[in-house]
């Protein structure tokens, strides 16, 4: 039996054989990630328009349905005709603080059963519970750390108040950002992070970054493409003008 070692001696040899089709040598981490990332936000206070029309056209692209609103009080309205169209009736979101809007009284008179995470740092049983309203919910709506544009991309940071299940859990997903919220390119978005981890205070307690591109797909030996398998089949993402 070929122990561990010898495996991956194997596989370098046939590596160190074999030209990459380029060369990939890593980025320079930036002296103070704080102010490269202030450099990038104050970037994107002129070019997110830009930013957001590139967005727009690559998530179309993957398949994500794209909305744009005046405000925050149109929201509601949106998620709900979402839900009308697919005959949904549960909606699970991220805590109010965390999401920006408590949508249980919007949703809640339209006759939608509205399930928000517990805030702060629930017991096992709390936890428990919400794990069992995600598995039943059929729309799940979130906020977004960052929406990385070149590739239609949304950024979520797991965290107290916004538990990664909203995102992965039901059927459809739906996403709420405004133009703070973009970045050009996976470079800037490299930078972002390395901000996020140098300071303990903007790191939360996340212990997942999800990178969302598009519902989840999964193809078979075949190739036979089915959607939903480990995901959502729908992602919505809202841009918000006045936020």
């Amino acid at each position: 039996m070929t122990s561990r070692a010898e495996f991956l001696r194997s596989v370098r040899r046939e590596m160190a054989e074999t030209r990459g089709l380029f060369d990939a040598p890593p980025v320079p981490r930036p002296a103070d990630a704080g102010q490269a990332a202030e450099v990038v936000r104050r970037q994107m206070l002129e070019r997110w328009p830009q930013a957001l029309e590139r967005f727009r056209e690559e998530f179309e692209r993957v398949t994500g349905v794209f909305h744009r609103v005046a405000n925050m009080d149109e929201v509601p309205g949106v998620i709900g005709r979402i839900a009308g169209d697919r005959q949904a009736k549960s909606v699970l979101s991220w805590h109010p603080e965390a999401l920006g809007l408590d949508l249980r009284a919007s949703l809640g008179a339209e006759g939608l059963s509205v399930t928000v995470a517990p805030e702060g740092d629930p017991d096992g049983a709390t936890r428990a519970m919400h794990r069992d309203a995600a598995a039943r919910a059929e729309i799940g709506v979130t906020g977004v750390d960052w929406a990385l544009s070149e590739t239609g991309t949304l950024v979520l940071v797991s965290g107290r108040g916004r538990p990664r299940s909203t995102s992965l859990l039901p059927a459809t997903h739906v996403a709420v950002f405004g133009r703070d919220r973009l970045v050009e390119s996976l470079e800037q978005m490299g930078l972002m992070l390395e901000a996020l981890h140098a300071d303990p205070a903007l790191s939360m307690s996340g212990a997942v970054i999800n990178f969302i591109t598009g519902p989840s797909r999964t193809a078979d030996i075949e190739l036979t493409l089915t959607r939903g398998v480990h995901g959502p089949k729908e992602v919505h993402a809202i841009f918000v003008d006045a936020r």
